[in-house]
């Protein structure tokens, strides 16, 4: 069963320095059938326009991921990590006792573009720590050069992929026009697609930019590129 969120769907915000939007229940936007995806809990589309940003906030116990679409983004926290994520790197938090982070736009002109996604650790009171990897080889997020999605988060970091405490998978890349990417999925685990860019067909379905799908009780994923395009595939435990 495919269930598609709409992009226009999503919760919103706007603020003098930021537009953001939800698929998930978050801050004021609350939604009953939108409250997460076992445990993936929020994916926040967020636009902060240039010197703009996130003060020193804190967070607990959740696994925070940011995935850069344009821009920089600046990052400082209590862990004494200072960083400027861009296109191709994806950073992992885990909250755990307890951070205190920002996110500023890093450029002083253009604005940053990113997914916010929080996913919840299966287990309270983690040490705090932080990571991040560039995935962009040549030009592309795929890797090697060429279009593709490829694995940057696991439980166990295997391929070279973040580690997160979770039993999440989490693929990401970009396809080129007519581009295909055959996806099995376990016995019982379920997957939420979401469309960053572009537009895709998911099992004969069409998906549009900021589009999300919750999958379940499928095994076989056929996506295919209608334009050149961007997109996140998690692959979720079948019981949460």
């Amino acid at each position: 069963m495919i269930t598609v969120r709409k992009s226009e769907d999503r919760g919103s915000v706007e603020l003098d320095w930021l537009s953001s939007r939800h698929s998930f229940s978050f801050g004021h936007y609350y939604d009953p059938n939108y409250m997460g995806f076992g445990p993936l809990k929020v994916i926040n589309e967020d636009r902060v326009v240039a010197g703009g940003g996130f003060d020193t906030h804190g967070h607990r116990d959740m696994e925070i991921i940011s995935y850069v679409l344009e821009g920089a983004l600046e990052h400082k926290d209590s862990l004494g990590t200072g960083s400027v994520i861009r296109p191709g790197d994806v950073q992992r938090m885990t909250a755990g006792t307890g951070i205190m982070h920002s996110e500023f736009n890093a450029s002083d002109t253009e604005q940053v573009r990113f997914l916010q996604i929080w996913i919840e650790p299966n287990e309270a009171g983690l040490q705090p720590s932080y990571e991040q990897k560039s995935f962009c080889d040549g030009n592309s997020m795929g890797g090697n050069g060429t279009s593709g999605l490829r694995l940057v988060v696991s439980p166990d970091a295997r391929s070279g992929a973040l580690k997160i405490h979770q039993d999440v998978l989490i693929h990401a890349g970009t396809l080129s026009t007519g581009d295909r990417e055959h996806r099995t999925l376990a016995q019982g685990r379920k997957a939420w697609l979401q469309i960053a860019a572009g537009s895709v067909s998911l099992n004969g379905e069409h998906l549009g930019a900021g589009d999300g799908a919750a999958i379940s009780d499928e095994t076989a994923l056929e996506l295919q590129a209608l334009t050149d395009s961007e997109v996140l595939l998690f692959d979720l435990p079948p019981t949460y």
